[in-house]
């Protein structure tokens, strides 16, 4: 419908609009092709808990959803909760460097500007490093989307996938990119 919009302005009115249209129309016809022929979604998750927050990425779309697991708005997701609410939520968490790390990419993902709305007194980010305290091995699967039984190339697969959706020079979190650089490193440890 859009190519033939196109064509009859180009034909019969403004041939710069028409243009438009046409080139529109041909990229859209052109990623329908594109998306016929990739293959189905692996379907994977990850899975990072720490004690305030339970956050899961899907691994195709780069989605991140979470949970609260402490706080005003224990047992609410994350996505039913307004910016005021997340920042009081922040605050309720702050002495808990992890949950920071978590919520603050979460916060990255969804609202970019969600600092500007804090208060000087809310920012914990100041010394803070990544990586706090030693992963368990089922912790590491979680993070990568694996199973047990996943072998040395399945690892570095899982994490140069997430890497490519999260790495914070592609717009993700540096704690993130943390966590996932650290599930590799522990389950690697215990293959060789």
């Amino acid at each position: 419908m859009l190519a033939f919009l196109g064509i009859g302005l180009v034909l019969f009115g403004s041939a710069a609009a028409g243009g438009i249209m046409l080139s529109v129309a041909g990229a859209s016809f052109l990623a329908g092709q594109r998306g016929k022929n990739r293959k189905a979604l692996t379907g994977r998750r990850s899975i990072v808990r720490t004690a305030a927050l339970e956050m899961e990425l899907d691994h195709d779309s780069g989605a991140l959803e979470g949970q609260a697991l402490a706080g005003t708005y224990e047992g609410q997701l994350l996505g039913t909760l307004d910016l005021t609410a997340l920042l009081v939520l922040f605050k309720e968490i702050r002495s808990d460097s992890e949950s920071v790390r978590l919520l603050e990419a979460y916060l990255d993902s969804r609202v970019a500007a969600w600092r500007l709305h804090m208060k000087p007194d809310m920012d914990t980010r100041a010394g803070r490093t990544p990586g706090a305290g030693t992963m368990s091995k089922e912790e590491a699967y979680k993070i990568l989307g694996l199973e047990a039984t996943a072998t040395t190339a399945d690892i570095r697969h899982a994490h140069r996938r997430l890497m490519q959706r999260l790495h914070p020079d592609r717009g993700g979190s540096t704690f993130l990119a943390a966590r996932i650089n650290e599930a590799k490193d522990v389950l690697l440890s215990h293959h060789n």
